[in-house]
């Protein structure tokens, strides 16, 4: 009892400032907006001009619903009551609402892209009206092994291109959230994996381009670990002196913009840190990349009167060293590139919907496409084989055994025939049904999806990996079979998932076509304050 008692006895807290004097709550209950409450009615002012401050930290209410204890408050806690003026209340009050919101948006984009990822890893059928899969620059489909490999990679290169869509919207502190959760959902693969694709180096220089942008000197011992990272991971990927990437990429310096500002940053890094003559080689060598992404004029009018874009004409020329012919192959072979995408979408948009006509197998996944055409190709009826799929939850081996099984192929058959039975008694029991007015009339339609299909497509082999969105039709009717066969609703954020998955360009040369115009100016700018500070001249590039 006296335990009890003692737990639940008032404490003190010494108040200063806008008023002085004890006050006496409960920590337990209290929360943060009745003890500001409480000192502003003391103190004749108002509680959104009431800031406290405690061990340093100034109290937010972080929703206003937890007690005081779980804020630090102890009895005898010294808290510090600053007043400010209305607008300074208001500020403060809006930074916290702010701040609140930042961190839910956050946590929405983090949930999204795992569920996401959960989704498209595993084998079930998208729920939304798009397909994510892992493909190389090259357009080809790649598999990482297991499916937490899958999922992983997946995730990370969502929330990668959810940052990277941040930046060019210069919420660099957003950015390096959303680049940690990315960062963290990589670790999660398989190294060896990892080691494999170009992605991770990028990330980490698109971190340290964050810092940069911030001005943040604090992170400067992060910077250049994670720059010394960034390199070790390009040369990697990349092979000696780019020449996997050069072989990869037909012998197109494509890589070169991501070398700007590599060697920009790594020089801004040893200038900081008072390595000057690192500072002035790392520098140098970004200006003569930077100038060598410089487009000429004549280039580009040429490109633009064959009737190609500015935008487009401009990377094909920096992608191939300023060669015009070189340049133009390009643009006819990214032509080329995109109709045979579109058909393979097309491809897989059929075998979606046909997926959907056979159910869900044991553990929720989709029948397998690939088994169920190898067995469709030994001379097996595709809805026997399909069936065969899904109740051995898409074991071929299984499958094959029990289609060369007379009596259990018999079987099998019966099934499949008294399940088509009843779906046909259900549907003249619909057409009996009387008609429904128009003010009654279902969603059950087919609804077309109108976006064009999306594609993301990095790097191929031994460099980026990207994720490719098929879009597709959705109805009731092609969902059926998929909720008859147990389909648990799932509760999503569908706003979150959208804005993730239009992050998803489709562009395979986005991370090496930068537009290096501010690293160029930060070129200029750190070359003038080493030649200031030591006299050191920039080389001719």
């Amino acid at each position: 009892m006296a335990t009890d008692k003692a737990a639940t006895a008032a404490a003190k807290l010494k108040i200063a400032g806008a008023w002085t004097g004890v006050l006496e709550v409960q920590l337990e209950s209290w929360t943060l907006p009745m003890l500001r409450e409480d000192v502003a009615r003391r103190s004749g002012g108002s509680p959104d001009c009431i800031k406290l401050i405690c061990g340093g930290k100034i109290l937010k209410d972080d929703g206003g619903s937890k007690p005081l204890q779980q804020l630090g408050l102890r009895n005898n806690s010294k808290v510090l009551a600053s007043a400010t003026s209305p607008d300074e209340g208001k500020a403060l009050k809006q930074e916290e609402a702010d701040q609140a919101d930042r961190s839910s948006k956050l946590s929405r984009i983090r949930a999204a892209a795992d569920a996401l990822a959960l989704r498209h890893a595993g084998g079930s059928l998208p729920v939304e009206d798009f397909n994510l899969e892992l493909e190389n620059q090259s357009g080809e489909k790649v598999n990482f092994g297991s499916e937490n490999d899958q999922r992983a990679v997946m995730m990370g290169l969502m929330l990668h291109e959810n940052a990277k869509s941040l930046i060019k919207k210069q919420k660099f502190k957003d950015a390096l959230d959303v680049l940690s959760f990315a960062e963290e959902a990589f670790s999660l693969c398989d190294s060896k994996i990892i080691e494999m694709i170009d992605n991770v180096p990028i990330l980490q220089l698109d971190t340290v381009w964050c810092y940069f942008m911030l001005r943040d000197i604090s992170c400067l011992s992060m910077a250049g670990a994670r720059l010394a990272k960034s390199r070790e991971g390009f040369q990697r990927s990349h092979g000696r002196d780019n020449s996997r990437f050069r072989l990869l990429q037909a012998g197109r310096p494509a890589e070169l913009a991501l070398y700007v500002r590599l060697e920009l940053l790594e020089g801004v890094v040893a200038f900081y840190s008072g390595n000057q003559v690192e500072s002035y080689k790392a520098l140098n060598a970004a200006k003569s990349k930077f100038d060598q992404l410089q487009v000429p004029d004549e280039a580009l009018s040429l490109l633009m009167s064959m009737g190609y874009k500015e935008r487009e004409a401009k990377r094909a020329l920096r992608m191939n060293g300023q060669e015009i012919q070189s340049a133009v192959d390009f643009l006819i072979e990214e032509q080329s590139k995109k109709a045979r995408r579109h058909q393979e979408n097309i491809q897989r948009q059929n075998e979606i919907m046909e997926q959907k006509r056979y159910g869900m197998t044991i553990n929720r996944r989709s029948v397998d496409i690939r088994s169920l055409n190898d067995l469709a190709s030994m001379g097996f009826e595709r809805y026997l084989a399909a069936e065969a799929l899904r109740v051995n939850d898409n074991d071929t081996q299984k499958a094959l055994d029990l289609l060369t099984d007379p009596e259990k192929n018999c079987a099998l058959q019966q099934k499949i025939d008294s399940k088509k039975r009843s779906r046909q008694q259900r549907q003249a029991a619909v057409a009996r049904a009387p008609v429904q007015t128009a003010d009654s009339s279902d969603n059950s339609a087919s609804i077309a999806v109108a976006r064009d299909p999306i594609q993301t497509a990095d790097s191929g082999d031994n460099s980026a990996i990207g994720s490719s969105i098929v879009d597709f039709e959705s109805g009731s009717h092609e969902l059926e079979s998929q909720d008859s066969a147990g389909s648990p609703k799932e509760d999503r954020d569908e706003e979150m998932e959208d804005v993730l998955a239009k992050g998803l360009t489709g562009d395979a040369y986005a991370d090496y076509d930068l537009d290096v115009s501010k690293e160029g100016e930060a070129i200029a700018e750190y070359l003038a304050l080493l030649e200031s500070a030591t006299g050191m001249k920039t080389g001719s590039s």
